[in-house]
């Protein structure tokens, strides 16, 4: 499952620098004297969602082939600058951003700079490089097909979010993919991939003045096309969705509920029920369904949340006879918070256990250029950790009864469950909350 990106604070606000320039391209960065790293982040605002139907998964593709050649470089020479620059590099598309991000060295920041500016600005989108990563993301959907976990989550989403782009595969489909040609892909890539959606984020020991110098340096020229085209909200489903897959071990759970959206106030909150519910070793569903009852090695909950709506998720993996089980025990943890509530105890203990995690991410420039970014899409805004402490200090077991309450509804619960399932059947009333 796709898990929530919970948007950490920034440590040292002051230590924030941004710049826009005329044509949108915001500029963020954060400077942390102490270390010899630095990290290049550049998010694009626009992601599978944004994607027409027939082109499902052009984001990811092009994602994969800017990589594969530049007007000034060879893919192989692409290859050979990453590994001299010794810096370790991320690109990824999500629902709602596409990324690329590499850390290395202080002393390379210009060079890396250099580099990923140019795979983004000026990719070459040769047609037989094209045609092999078409068949080399055909070949990664079958991989899919063969991971439980993953084609259950494509099961799922596409059921939870019928007839919209995000319950649609990040990757596409072959008949999606086979239809990427140059043509397609340069219109796609010129339209999307653009000043106006980018945000350059980088955090370490930098500059933000020669920051804002390479970024003008390649974005300045390009012109601004600002989309403020509307994307429609999903409407979530509430399927039960039992499917059939031999040769499989074990049986394969998710339960959902619609969750908040990405920017609501009551997002500490409900970062907070998630991990009492299903957030590490000392959580609900971890004690009750793995120690107590020894049904599952793997068992969890999260949250995932877009701007305009969410969902909260239950994942388990179980021997096929167990599974009935493992559903009423998880039904049964999401019956007794929404009529019980919380104790003082869990409450004090998920809100160190959020705290630590967000203050040890802000010791790596990494963490902190990717924080960068999604706040200020999120929010358009940095958000410092004062006023985070501050926020979760102030959550109320009262608050997540309410959450638990509002969202935990029998008839909006949804269920998929992939596996050798031997006649199960789940109806309704088997999820009653």
């Amino acid at each position: 499952m796709r898990d929530t990106i919970f948007f950490c604070p920034n440590v040292m606000k002051e230590n924030i620098e941004q710049t826009t320039l005329q044509n949108g391209l915001k500029i963020l960065t954060d400077k942390m004297p102490d270390v010899r790293s630095a990290t290049i982040g550049f998010f694009f605002k626009k992601g599978s969602r944004h994607e027409p139907l027939e082109l499902n998964g052009i984001s990811h593709f092009i994602e994969h082939t800017v990589f594969k050649g530049t007007e000034r470089r060879s893919a192989l020479e692409i290859a050979k600058e990453f590994d001299r620059l010794g810096g370790n590099f991320d690109a990824f598309t999500m629902q709602e951003m596409t990324g690329f991000a590499m850390k290395t060295v202080d002393q390379n920041v210009a060079q890396a700079f250099d580099l990923l500016a140019d795979i983004l600005t000026n990719p070459r989108f040769d047609e037989t490089d094209l045609t092999r990563e078409r068949q080399v993301i055909i070949e990664e959907m079958r991989m899919v097909e063969d991971t439980p976990e993953e084609y259950l989550s494509e099961i799922f989403s596409r059921a939870y979010f019928p007839h919209h782009p995000l319950g649609l595969p990040i990757e596409g489909t072959p008949e999606t993919v086979e239809t990427f040609d140059q043509k397609v892909t340069k219109d796609f890539h010129r339209k999307v991939f653009q000043p106006a959606n980018l945000v350059i984020a980088v955090a370490g020991n930098i500059e933000h003045a020669q920051i804002v110098e390479l970024a003008e340096k390649f974005f300045s020229s390009r012109p601004a096309n600002f989309d403020d085209e509307k994307i429609a909200a999903p409407k979530p489903d509430a399927p039960i969705l039992l499917k059939k897959k031999r040769g499989l071990e074990q049986a394969h759970l998710i339960m959902a509920t619609p969750w908040i959206e990405a920017a609501n106030e009551r997002r500490y909150a409900a970062h907070l029920l998630e991990n009492i519910l299903g957030s590490g070793t000392s959580s609900r569903l971890w004690q009750k369904i793995r120690e107590e009852n020894g049904l599952a090695y793997a068992v969890g909950a999260s949250g995932a949340s877009f701007q305009d709506c969410g969902f909260f998720s239950i994942y388990a993996g179980t021997a096929p006879v167990q599974l009935g089980k493992v559903i009423d025990l998880a039904i049964a943890e999401l019956k007794k918070i929404k009529r019980e509530g919380v104790t003082e105890e869990e409450l004090k203990l998920a809100k160190q256990q959020s705290v630590a995690s967000i203050l040890l991410s802000l010791e790596d420039s990494s963490s902190r250029a990717a924080n960068l970014a999604q706040l200020e899409i999120t929010f358009g805004r940095q958000i410092p950790v004062e006023e985070t402490l501050k926020n979760f200090e102030k959550v109320t077991a009262e608050e997540i009864q309410e959450l638990a309450q509002e969202f935990f509804q029998t008839e909006k619960i949804a269920l998929a469950a992939l596996g050798n399932l031997n006649g199960l059947k789940i109806d309704r009333e088997r999820l009653e909350v």
